[in-house]
C-alpha cells in the first residue's frame, strides 16, 4: 500500500518554480535539472558531458517520443496520389523544360571577383561616395559579401568607410534619408 502511494506521488506533476513559473517549461524524460542548482546527475556536471549518467541514446526509430504521431497516419500510409489532369501534366512538363533551358543557358553566373583585388588603384574611402553607393542597397543597407563578391579582406574596411560616410551624412542610414 505504501508502494502505491510513492508511485502516485512520483508521477504527479510538480508545480513550476523559479523565474519560468509563468511560462510553459519542457517536460518529459529528456528534461532535467538545469542551471547552477543542478544536482550531481544534472547536465552541468560530470565528465560524461550533457547526457549525464543516462547512457547512450537509443536509435531514433526505437524512441517512442518520435514514433508516436497521435491521430496522424505515418507518411508511408498515405494513399497514392490521384492521376494528374491534362492541365497538370502540361504544367509539370513546362516546369521541367524551363529548368532544363535555365541550366543550359547558364542560370548560375560566373564566380564573382572582388573589384578592389582586381583593380589595385581603387581605394576605399568615405569621401568616395560614388564607389560606396555601389555597395549599399536601395534601402540603405550594406550589401553582403555573397552578393557583392567583395573579399573578406576588403569587406571589413568597406563596411567601416560606409559607416563613416553615414556618420557624416554622405550616405543614408534608411530609405527615408535618400
Amino acid at each position: 500500500m505504501s508502494d502505491q502511494k510513492n508511485e502516485t506521488t512520483e508521477s504527479a506533476p510538480k508545480p513550476p518554480s523559479g523565474p519560468a513559473a509563468g511560462g510553459s517549461a519542457p517536460t518529459g524524460p529528456r528534461s532535467g535539472p538545469s542551471g547552477p542548482a543542478a544536482g550531481p546527475s544534472g547536465p552541468a556536471s560530470g565528465p560524461s558531458g550533457p547526457a549525464g549518467d543516462r547512457g547512450p541514446r537509443p536509435p531514433r526509430e526505437d524512441r517512442g517520443e518520435y514514433r508516436d504521431r497521435g491521430d496522424r497516419p505515418d507518411r508511408g500510409d498515405r494513399p497514392p496520389r490521384a492521376p494528374l489532369t491534362v492541365k497538370g501534366r502540361l504544367r509539370a512538363a513546362a516546369r521541367k523544360k524551363a529548368r532544363k533551358s535555365a541550366k543550359k543557358k547558364g542560370m548560375f553566373q560566373r564566380r564573382k571577383v572582388c573589384r578592389f583585388c582586381a583593380d589595385k588603384n581603387v581605394t576605399i574611402s568615405y569621401k568616395d561616395v560614388k564607389t560606396l553607393r555601389l555597395f549599399i542597397t536601395e534601402t540603405g543597407k550594406m550589401t553582403p559579401r555573397r552578393i557583392s563578391g567583395t573579399c573578406a579582406k576588403h569587406q571589413r574596411p568597406l563596411a567601416l568607410e560606409i559607416k563613416r560616410a553615414r556618420q557624416l551624412a554622405m550616405l543614408p542610414y534608411a530609405p527615408s534619408h535618400f
